[in-house]
């Protein structure tokens, strides 16, 4: 449902595009290595410059996983797959204390996760001790093993994957464990057109032909963007819109005596925070420099999808969490 716009009383003409050009660039190489998931890829880097983790749940074969690679191998900063399986244990990704014969101590040896990109594939296949061992990573950015705590990367993201189709042998993600990813985005499979560009694209790399190198975007360009991020414009009316919208969730039936009974919780303060973080990178990825209500509602269902509890009786009636969201945006009135 298309929301009517603000009039902001900010300049309307973009930023100069040379602090955003590489940015684009990256953009652009993503879109033509991962094709048919555009909003995947700008997710991706709306996590990267809010600086939080993406949990992107869809059928498999859907580029879930090339998408992090691509994006992994297009800027400065290693990265590292860890598959998910029902056997795995939490120092199998923290790391642990190791016994050296020579020295006749222990010193700490890193796991996976000491990496600034990390892909945990099958998040949902591992039990819940195993998942648990990403909460003080995702949230602390540090990983404690014994009496040390030990710090992790500057840049650090999260990127999980689950596939929705099978249940048997899954452990599925708890509530805290949720809470702590920025995004969760459910990807769909590609048009007829798309469809025909994979094929070329797979075929392309097949080939002998190499493909066009492409200038690194550096961590420093990073944190660059970063702090631009924080300095894009929310008006007062539209920071109160967003507040009033997370608010929403908990009391719905404020707006509608219908949603009484619909939740049995709704979002935690971080999603409010991780609201206000993705609609200022959403509209940095744009080049504006304010946000506008189209922004928040872009991504306010990835942001919010997770965070909230439908009641047993709402889901017996049929209600989603998005369908539940799509009620809110018409609710909920704008400035």
């Amino acid at each position: 449902m298309d929301a009517p716009r603000i009039v902001s009383s900010e300049s309307t003409s973009p930023a100069p595009l040379s602090s955003r050009t590489g940015f684009h660039e990256l953009r652009n190489h993503l879109d033509s290595r991962v094709v048919g998931q555009q909003a995947l890829i700008k997710r991706l880097l709306v996590a990267l410059l809010a600086d939080g983790h993406l949990l992107v749940e869809g059928a498999p074969g859907l580029a879930k996983t090339r998408a992090i690679k691509e994006l992994a191998n297009a800027i400065e900063g290693d990265h590292h797959r860890i598959q998910f399986t029902p056997d795995l244990l939490p120092a199998d990704l923290t790391g642990t204390e190791v016994f050296t014969a020579e020295t006749g101590g222990f010193h700490f040896q890193e796991g996976p996760v000491f990496h600034n990109l990390v892909l945990a594939d099958e998040i949902n296949r591992a039990p819940a001790k195993v998942q648990s061992a990403l909460l003080e990573a995702m949230a602390e950015r540090q990983v404690t093993v014994g009496r040390k705590s030990h710090q992790l990367p500057k840049l650090f993201l999260v990127m999980a994957t689950q596939n929705p189709v099978e249940q048997e042998g899954t452990y599925p993600l708890p509530e805290a464990q949720l809470d702590r990813f920025l995004m969760h985005v459910r990807v769909d499979y590609p048009g007829s057109e798309a469809e025909r560009r994979v094929l070329h694209l797979v075929r392309d790399e097949l080939s002998s032909s190499a493909n066009a190198a492409l200038s690194l975007v550096s961590q420093s360009d990073i944190f660059s963007a970063r702090d631009e991020v924080l300095q894009i414009h929310m008006s007062d009316a539209l920071e109160e819109y967003l507040v009033q919208f997370v608010m929403a969730t908990r009391q719905p039936g404020n707006y509608d005596s219908k949603l009484e009974n619909a939740i049995e919780w709704g979002s935690s303060p971080r999603g409010t925070i991780a609201l206000d973080r993705c609609a200022r990178a959403h509209a940095w990825l744009d080049d504006r420099e304010f946000v506008t209500p189209e922004d928040i509602h872009a991504i306010l269902h990835d942001v919010l999808r997770h965070r909230i509890r439908l009641s047993f009786e709402a889901e017996s009636d049929g209600m989603t969490v998005d369908s539940f969201l799509d009620e809110l945006v018409r609710l909920v009135p704008l400035p």
